[in-house]
Formats: C-alpha cells, sequence, structure tokens
C-alpha cells in the first residue's frame, strides 16, 4: 500500500509544471500483456527530453510539429536505455509519440508482438541526471502485479507470467540454477560421497538418497518462504560437521547398525538451509515463488542423482574388482571426508565470509 503511495507522490511531482527547473527526476514505464504481446507506455519529462537533445524550449515538445521532428532521435536516444526483453526474444516495435501536456511529458508508445513467459527489464534512461528513477508498473490479465523503481545501480528485474509458458520459463531458469549449484558445492558433493563410501545394495543407496531429498526439501522450502531462516553462521559450520560426522561413521560402524538413512535425513535438514541461502540470493520471483522454489529444488535433485549414479557405480566397480581395494578406498575416502569438514568448520567458525 505504501508502495502504491510513493508512486502516486511520484506521478503528482510529475505533472508540476515549472520552467525554469528539473520539477521531478521520474519516468514512467506501464507494460501490459495482453492480446498475445507486451504493450509498452513510457512517460519521460520534456526537461529530460529536452536536455538530452538540446533543445532550448523543453515546452516545444509538446507540439505536434516538433513531436514528428523528434520522435526517431528520441527512440535512437532511449532505445538502448531501455532493456525490455521476452523470453522468446522478439524485438520492440516502436510505434509513435505524442504530447501529454497535463503530465508536462511525452508518451512514447511501443509493442512486442509475442506472448511472453518471461520479460526482462532494466532502466537507465537519463545518465544525466544522478537522481533520475524510472517506475515500472506491470500489467497482466488486466490487474497490476508488479511495481518497481529503477535507478542508476538497479540490476536487471525478470517478471514471470502466470501462463504455462510462464511456468516453463520459470523452469529453464531455476532447473540449471539448482543443478550449477549442487556442482559446485564441494561441501554438498562430499557429504553425499561420504554416504556412499561403504557401498550397499541399490535399495540401501536409494533410501539414503531419498531420505537426503526429504530433508534438504523440507528445510529448503521453509527457508525460502521466509518462515524459518537460521544465520549462515549457524548453518555453515553445521554443514561441516556433518560431514565430519559421516566420515567418522564410515570407520567406527564396523558390523554395527547402518544409520547412513537417518543421518541422511537429519543433516538434510541443515543442508537445506545451505541452498536456501544461495537462492535467496540468486532471487526468488514472487509473483512465480512456487515454481521457481520448485524448479531450484528439482535441479538439485537432478544434479544430485548424477552424482550418486556416477560414485556408486564406480565404487561398486573398484569392489567387484577387489574387495580389498574397496574398503582401502572407502578407508581413505572416510579420512578425506574428516579432513575436509574438519578444515571447513575451523574455517567457517574462526573466518567466516564477509569477515
Amino acid at each position: 500500500m505504501l508502495f502504491r503511495v510513493f508512486f502516486g507522490i511520484g506521478a503528482v511531482l510529475l505533472g508540476a509544471r515549472m520552467a525554469s527547473a528539473h520539477p521531478a527526476p521520474f519516468s514512467f514505464l506501464d507494460l501490459v500483456i495482453r492480446d498475445r504481446a507486451v504493450h509498452g507506455t513510457l512517460a519521460l519529462h520534456v526537461v529530460d527530453v529536452a536536455h538530452e537533445l538540446k533543445i532550448d524550449a523543453a515546452d516545444r515538445l509538446l507540439e505536434p510539429a516538433e513531436i514528428a521532428r523528434t520522435r526517431d532521435r528520441v527512440v535512437a536516444l532511449l532505445g538502448p536505455r531501455l532493456r525490455v526483453r521476452t523470453d522468446v526474444g522478439a524485438a520492440i516495435e516502436w510505434l509513435g509519440m505524442e504530447p501529454a501536456p497535463d503530465r508536462h511529458a511525452v508518451l512514447l508508445r511501443f509493442r512486442i508482438p509475442v506472448q511472453p513467459g518471461s520479460l526482462s527489464v532494466r532502466s537507465h534512461l537519463f545518465p544525466y541526471d544522478p537522481v533520475h528513477q524510472t517506475f515500472v508498473n506491470i500489467y497482466e490479465g488486466g490487474d497490476l502485479r508488479q511495481q518497481l523503481i529503477f535507478n542508476a545501480r538497479s540490476e536487471e528485474y525478470v517478471y514471470y507470467t502466470g501462463t504455462t509458458q510462464g511456468a516453463f520459463a520459470v523452469m529453464r531458469t531455476f532447473i540449471p540454477a539448482g543443478i550449477h549449484h549442487i556442482m559446485i558445492g564441494p561441501d554438498h558433493v562430499l557429504f553425499l560421497i561420504g554416504l556412499l563410501l561403504l557401498g550397499g545394495s541399490w535399495l540401501a543407496l536409494v533410501k539414503i538418497v531419498t531420505a537426503f531429498t526429504v530433508g534438504h526439501s523440507l528445510t529448503l522450502s521453509l527457508a525460502a518462504l521466509g518462515i524459518i531462516m537460521p544465520s549462515p553462521r549457524l548453518i555453515e559450520p553445521a554443514i561441516a560437521l556433518s560431514i565430519i560426522f559421516v566420515g567418522a561413521d564410515n570407520l567406527v560402524r564396523g558390523t554395527g547398525r547402518d544409520v547412513r538413512a537417518w543421518a541422511a535425513l537429519a543433516f538434510g535438514l541443515i543442508h537445506g538451509f545451505g541452498f536456501a541461502n544461495v537462492l535467496r540470493e540468486f532471487g526468488l520471483p514472487g509473483q512465480a515463488l512456487g515454481w521457481s522454489l520448485f524448479s531450484f529444488n528439482f535441479g538439485v535433485e537432478i544434479g544430485q542423482l548424477g552424482i550418486v549414479l556416477v560414485v556408486a557405480t564406480a565404487l561398486e566397480l573398484i569392489r567387484r574388482r577387489s574387495h580389498a581395494l574397496g574398503h582401502r578406498v572407502a578407508w581413505g575416502g572416510s579420512i578425506v571426508v574428516i579432513a575436509a569438514g574438519s578444515y571447513w568448520f575451523v574455517e567457517r567458525v574462526f573466518f567466516p565470509a564477509g569477515t
């Protein structure tokens, strides 16, 4: 509600007429998704446009003849500074420019003739003005779905539509992100390897992996939704401890009970919070929260499955070749797991990132 009030205040300021000074360092962009296209209206204050085009009297831009003369120049100037892209790659079609005297502005209209799954938006229209901002409204299905403010430091924003195509766009973004994260996360990978070192039947390994999946999926969802968000300063050392535990269990268990599935479930809860920290940094689109969360987690599972298949198959081949060699690999691997976990624990407790 406060955000909309702020937008309203900006609109009032934009409408104020002051001949000698820049009354409102704002532009407004409306993006309307309808009729299998994106329709855009960009409201530009005449003071900004006149400054960029070296026009002495800004009010001349409100005259139809001046509009006709300057339209192509405005498009050439601002086209590269306004980035509105769709997931299907269609280009902007600039339709025309018209005066809006009541807003002391000109309206530049455009169209992207496709039904998008996602829209990527970034705006830095007038670099000469360090405080200039662009207010963006995104409409879909006749409703206002998203409001944004861009300035010189703003990053690109991605909006996912509420269509099947939008859901696929989310999946194309977040499934690879999940795969990438598990593949470049050495602590998660080493935890999985530690669970697999002693081998076992494929059914036993499926139970272990399933337990880990259940654990981290639960806490990933809770953290990503903002329900429970432990500090990374607690979670990261705890992940290191989970690695140490798995390696130590491999060395001392002997013929005792196999608790790897329970360990995978319990420590999966901790690893899920670690995944969530990365996901929050990556950014979750509020209008597609469910699909993005599902897709990221699904990507993690794909990457995890690939690791399990490669490692478990390699270990099984070693054991078939020589049981003694398999035992030595499991023992040596467990030592490596403990050593790495210990290193990460010390590093994360005494030398945490960002300090």
